[in-house]
């Protein structure tokens, strides 16, 4: 055998090719990493630096006063003079009533204080009758006393010659019954001077210290004057405030009673906001300090000054209509809620009037913290007020003493005027053809 002859070959099994490292990917998430690293470290740097300085919640709604029209008194609806949405000034009459009752029961109340300050210048004339009545019983009674001594001195001195016989038994007689009879006229003189003196007595008791305008029944009569003119005026309602219609119930013909609710008036221009910041929010807020807030009627183009009005004394669980009962055995802790109420710019709200129950989000800068939680003193004047309905009374005291005057035996006192709201409106009957 030939040793140099070669070894048939063995086949060899390809060895397996280890892909390379990817590189590519792993610098991404190295990437991703140092981006959320970076950016949670820009976010400490801003909570630490900014964010801490504010406190902020969407959770936020315009509020403002819903003032509800309704009548003082009860009558059928002739005409409405605003409907919904409608603009309205203080002092416009909204809704007219029926005056007929009014009218009637102004004209009875009329009739009563006439008929009281006539009775009260009676009892002023019968004092001085009576005066005349106790001066007379008294003379009376001197006059009686007069013919009692006479007839006492005319008994004794036939007594004294009763025994001699010059005077007769009748004659005797005749002189004690004179006697008796003036002691009877006495009696009856003094019983009719003591009956005078109580009636004066009684009749004084209602006159003393006044005089016929100031009598009580004549006071009390003049009240249910000043009443029912109110009621006439009463018949138109007026709007108290400026402001906007909203919720209008009353229909035309309809039978009211007085508290019925038949629309309602927003002032557009005192609305507020009312934010509800988590409990543990309120740890820096203040009375007083600035807020930033923007509506999402009008997006982040529009932002309003505000600036915190005052803080809750309670959470909105707390007044709920039903208020959470924790006292359970399934008890799950719930972070509360409080309101804070901000305070609008006025000029801010004519430019870009808002509506109530538009939802906002405010943001408190609370750097200020020298302001107080809580309201320390009362408030200084009222928050909302109207004078309308106080001028409704300006014609009843005229109109009280020129019944007085005319009652007192005085001039004829100038005829009475009608109150305004008693004749029918040509306004309001046009109104009634605008359907609502």
């Amino acid at each position: 055998m030939d040793n140099n002859t070669a070894a048939p070959a063995v086949p060899v099994e390809p060895v397996p090719e280890v892909p390379p490292t990817n590189n590519s990917r792993r610098r991404a998430l190295t990437g991703l990493a140092a981006v959320v690293v970076l950016c949670g470290i820009g976010w400490g740097i801003y909570e630490f630096v900014i964010g801490s300085h504010y406190e902020s919640t969407d959770n936020a709604y315009v509020q403002g006063n819903v003032i509800q029209i309704t009548p003082q008194i009860g009558g059928t609806v002739m005409a409405i003079m605003a409907d919904d949405t409608d603009l309205v000034k203080a002092g416009q009459p909204l809704v007219q009533l029926d005056p007929s009752d009014a009218k009637v029961a102004f004209e009875q109340s009329e009739a009563a204080l006439a008929q009281a300050v006539r009775q009260a210048r009676t009892l002023f004339v019968n004092n001085s009758s009576l005066a005349a009545q106790v001066t007379l019983r008294q003379a009376d009674i001197v006059r009686a006393q007069s013919d009692l001594e006479r007839a006492q001195d005319d008994l004794k001195r036939r007594q004294a010659l009763a025994g001699n016989g010059a005077v007769s038994k009748e004659e005797l007689n005749h002189s004690e019954t004179a006697v008796a009879a003036a002691k009877s006229t006495l009696a009856a003189a003094q019983a009719s001077l003591l009956a005078a003196r109580e009636q004066l007595s009684s009749n004084q008791s209602l006159t003393d210290n006044t005089t016929v305008q100031e009598h009580p029944s004549v006071l009390a009569a003049a009240a249910k004057v000043r009443e029912a003119y109110l009621a006439t005026q009463r018949v138109a309602m007026p709007a108290p405030v400026d402001g906007y219609v909203a919720r209008r119930t009353v229909q035309l013909g309809q039978r009211v009673t007085a508290g019925t609710p038949m629309m309602s008036i927003v002032p557009l221009n005192q609305v507020w906001v009312d934010a509800n910041f988590k409990e543990v929010q309120l740890r820096n807020i203040r009375i007083d300090q600035p807020v930033k807030l923007t509506a999402d009627l009008y997006g982040k183009k529009v932002e309003y000054d505000g600036r915190v009005a005052g803080l809750g004394v309670g959470t909105g669980a707390a007044f709920a209509l039903l208020p959470a009962q924790n006292a359970t055995g399934n008890w799950i802790k719930v972070v509360q809620r409080v309101p804070v109420r901000i305070a609008l710019d006025p000029a801010q709200l004519k430019t870009n009037p808002l509506r109530v129950g538009l939802s906002m989000d405010a943001e408190v800068d609370i750097r200020d913290q020298g302001g107080k939680s809580l309201a320390e003193v009362p408030r200084a004047s009222a928050a909302i007020e109207t004078n309308v309905y106080s001028q409704l009374d300006q014609g009843a005291e005229a109109e009280v003493q020129r019944i007085i005057a005319a009652n007192l035996g005085r001039d004829e006192a100038p005829a009475r005027k009608a109150p305004a709201s008693v004749t029918k409106p040509g306004a309001a009957a046009g109104s009634q053809a605008t359907p609502g």
